[in-house]
Formats: structure tokens, C-alpha cells, sequence
């Protein structure tokens, strides 16, 4: 690598962070949202449709054509499995960093406002609107773009390697075969940024603490072999939807929404829960109002802080699918054989998420009312993440970085959503320190309709990334 000085001008590092944004990142954003590379939960055909090949593909071009001294990249290929772009970019001293991020992409999903769809980039007051660029196929062109600045103005970074995957939104399945058989190539990681997660506001820079686990799959509930007349059947035959309601008051106290049962729950740490009350003083009444409600319909909880612990550190049940259940205008008056409910449990960061299904199918199948054929299937489980406690060269960095680039001090605070590879990677390199974020913030609706990605915060995030990488490459220990 060439000789490198060890400062690095904030506002140069802003300029060129937003015209690489402008210039190349978001039209290639654009070209990506066109590309339907629905993970392979969802696409099944993944391999023959071929569109996670043209997001890998893409983003290999592109990162090619990137002037970053000494960078090796390769798509690496294991059978069986969506690939994984992989790069290896040399640097100062012998700390590494691994960047990670995923080109995979939820499906569409229903209720787009006119004029915009998931594979349709629409630019609109700053933001870019189509499934998969904030969640998060911007990553891996932020992630270079960080890295490039500080090589354009000679500012020394560690060793960097870059993982990005194309299993994510299906609870990265594929991802541990290749981290151990990359394991020789990536060595001993020290320090991980994870570019998946979210912010708060897009005012300053927002450091994830912790992610919630999830235990998923689908409750079936059977009745009969064949639909009846409900007038001939009602009140004699139960009905598989009120079984599964039953079923379900196992799980959640319908009223509050409160999980019951206690294996699903964890103590909070006294650490996260006063950074709960510090990000919902910032937020203040954001932390609820920034969804889309319908009508009066009201939060479940108001109180900013409690509202921040909700979503990050205690358990909440949906249900996110349905099977058995005909469209209104096809309904007629029939007693249906069988309910089959898709069920979404997050899990507190602590729980363990192969234990929780588990516990989810003895709960579900025990004793069902009325001697109903009840199965529960888990097809989806994974434990969350907690970070360890911040180094104090991290610490000053992020302060640093978040006053350069927004003027305003970071914000500590837990997601709601579930990214197994930190609890893979955390394993892995218990002794590393993380900084995970993102730009999923107010009303950018990852996984749901009208997803945006706010362009003007991507930019002064990709600074930040850089400043602490440059901070973290001169560390003293």
C-alpha cells in the first residue's frame, strides 16, 4: 500500500463520500432495486431464476472498477448454497476488519402507494424507493466507498475484509459453512462492522447495542377432512380457527399482547435499559409515531423509553401468514377443515433460539382443545445478540465520527430485528468489538411496502464508517 499519514480531513472525506454517492452508488442502487433477488426462503427456484446471480454479479462489476490499492475479490461458491462476495483489502499493523452486509432481498409484499413497487426505483424529496437498497444492498458499495476515502487522502485503516452474503432475510443458513471455510483467509477479526441495522433518526449516528432472536414457523390446526355446511355443522363442530385462537392465548395475553410464558423472556441489562431512556428521550414520541397506523388505532405502549425496550429486549408474538382461509368474495357459508397460521416470535437478545422453538412446539401441541389435529412446525430460529461492553478507543471514536459528520453526539440503542451472523461472528471473535448500523430509520419500512432508502443519511453515515475506521487503525490497545 502507499505511505499514509494518519489524520484525515473530515469535510474532504464528506465531499468525496457524497459525490462517489451521487455519481456512481445511487445509480448502481437503482439498477439493484430492479432485480428481484428475493432470498432463497422465498424463492425456492433462487438458482435457476438467476437474479441473486445478477445482484452478485452486479456488485462484483462494480466493485472491480474501484481504485482500492491492493483489494483481491472473488464470488466464492460453495454447492448448494447462494454465493458470497468476498473481498481481502490489505492495510497498516496486524488488526483486521470484517464488513459485513447482504444483497438478498425480502419479497414484495402487498400495499405500495401508487406509483411506486418493490422492483421499481422511484426517487422522490431524497430517497430511493424499491425493495433491497436499504435493507441493505447499499452496504457493500458503502463499505468500499469508506475505505477509498481514506486511501484517497493517505489515512492508514487495518487489514479489511469484506462478507457479503445473499442468505440474510432467510436467517443466513448459508453463511456459517462459508465463514469456516473462509475462516484460514480471514484470520482474527478484532473489530466488525455490521452495515444492517437502523437508526433512529437521521440526525446523527445510531450504534446497535443488541438484536432480538426470532423463533418462527406455522400452527395447523385441523378438523375435519373435508369443508361442511356451517349451518349443518356449527356448534357441533369446533371451529379450527377458534382452536388456534385458543392456542394462540397460550402464547400472548390477548388484551395487552404481553408474552406469557417466562422462558421467553430475559433480565435487561442495566446498561441497555438506561440507553432505552436515553434514545427515547431523543426520540421522545417518534418511537411510536413513526409507523403508518390506520385510523385511531394507538401504540401499545407510549412512553418513549418503554417503547425503545419493547421492540429491542421483550418478546412479541405476530402472525405473519395464513393458510386455509379463502378471500372474502370466495367465502361462502362452509365450516373450513383447517387453520394454518404463520407465527413470528422475537425473542429478547439472550434466548436462545433453537431452545424457544422448541419450547413454542411443546406449548403449541400439548393437550389441543377438543382433540384437534394441532402440529407446530419451527422453520426459522435464531438467538439474538448482545454487544460486549465498548472499548474506550471505540467509544471516542463514534463521538467523534457522529459530531464530524452530523454535529450531534451517537446514540446507543437495541433493534428490534434478528441478524444471525452477529451471533455467529461474536462466537467467533468473542474478544472483537462491533459497530452496527444502518439507515433504516423513520418510515423507511424494510420488508414492507414503500421501502426508501434516505440517501442524505446513507452518504454521512459512509463517512462515519471511515472515521472510526481510521481511528480504529491507530488504536494504542
Amino acid at each position: 500500500m502507499p505511505a499514509m499519514t494518519k489524520s484525515v480531513d473530515a469535510r474532504t472525506l464528506l465531499d468525496f463520500t457524497a459525490s462517489k454517492w451521487e455519481t456512481e452508488i445511487v445509480p448502481q442502487l437503482a439498477e439493484y432495486v430492479r432485480i428481484p433477488a428475493k432470498s432463497p426462503h422465498f424463492d425456492r427456484d433462487w438458482e435457476a431464476n438467476g437474479h441473486i446471480e445478477a445482484v452478485v454479479r452486479q456488485a462484483e462489476t462494480w466493485c472491480r472498477a474501484q481504485p482500492v490499492a491492493g483489494m483481491k475479490l472473488e464470488i466464492v461458491r460453495l454447492p448448494g448454497r447462494t454465493p458470497l462476495l468476498f473481498f481481502e483489502i490489505p492495510g497498516t499493523g496486524h488488526r483486521t476488519v470484517l464488513l459485513y452486509g447482504h444483497l438478498d432481498k425480502q419479497p414484495e409484499m402487498v400495499g405500495w402507494r401508487e406509483g411506486l413497487g418493490p422492483w421499481t426505483p422511484v426517487f422522490e424529496d431524497g430517497l430511493l424507493y424499491g425493495r433491497g437498497s436499504a435493507d441493505d444492498g447499499y452496504a457493500v458499495f458503502a463499505a468500499l466507498t469508506a475505505i477509498l476515502g481514506l486511501q484517497k487522502q493517505g489515512v492508514p485503516h487495518a487489514r479489511c475484509v469484506g462478507v457479503i452474503e445473499c442468505c440474510e432475510e432467510s436467517g443466513s443458513y448459508d453463511l456459517l459453512a462459508y465463514l469456516e471455510t473462509l475462516a484460514p483467509r480471514i484470520g482474527q477479526v478484532d473489530f466488525v462492522i455490521g452495515l444492517d441495522s437502523g437508526c433512529g433518526n437521521y440526525d446523527q449516528l445510531w450504534v446497535t447495542t443488541s438484536l432480538r432472536g426470532i423463533a418462527a414457523g406455522s400452527l395447523r390446526v385441523e378438523v375435519l377432512s373435508e369443508g361442511v355446511h356451517s349451518g349443518d355443522a356449527s356448534g357441533i363442530v369446533p371451529s379450527s380457527f377458534r382452536v388456534a385462537r385458543a392456542l394462540l392465548d397460550r402464547l400472548e395475553e390477548a388484551r395487552t399482547g404481553v408474552v406469557l410464558p417466562r422462558e421467553f423472556h430475559a433480565e435487561i441489562p442495566a446498561e441497555r435499559a438506561e440507553q432505552a431512556r436515553t434514545a427515547g428521550a431523543i426520540l421522545g414520541d417518534m418511537t411510536w409515531k413513526k409507523f403508518p397506523y390506520s385510523g385511531d388505532t394507538r401504540p401499545m405502549v407510549s412512553d418513549p423509553g418503554e417503547a425503545v425496550l419493547n421492540r429491542t429486549w421483550r418478546p412479541a408474538l405476530s402472525v405473519t401468514g395464513a393458510d386455509g382461509l379463502p378471500a372474502i368474495a370466495d367465502a361462502g357459508n362452509v365450516l373450513r377443515p383447517k387453520t394454518e397460521l404463520k407465527l413470528s416470535l422475537r425473542l429478547p437478545p439472550t434466548v436462545e433460539g433453537v431452545t424457544a422453538t422448541r419450547a413454542m412446539k411443546r406449548l403449541l401441541e400439548a393437550d389441543p382443545p377438543h382433540g384437534a389435529n394441532v402440529s407446530f412446525s419451527g422453520d426459522q430460529s435464531a438467538t439474538g445478540w448482545n454487544a460486549p461492553a465498548t472499548a474506550s478507543w471505540l467509544q471516542a471514536a463514534l463521538e467523534s465520527a457522529s459530531r464530524a459528520c452530523f454535529d450531534r453526539p451517537p446514540v446507543f440503542m437495541g433493534e428490534g430485528g434478528t441478524i444471525p451472523f452477529m451471533g455467529m461472528l461474536g462466537k467467533s471473535f468473542p474478544e472483537a468489538q462491533f459497530l452496527i448500523t444502518g439507515v433504516l430509520g423513520p418510515r423507511s419500512n424494510a420488508h414492507g411496502p414503500n421501502e426508501f432508502l434516505h440517501i442524505p443519511y446513507a452518504k454521512r453515515l459512509t463517512a462515519c464508517v471511515a472515521l472510526v475506521l481510521a481511528a480504529h487503525a491507530v488504536r494504542e490497545a
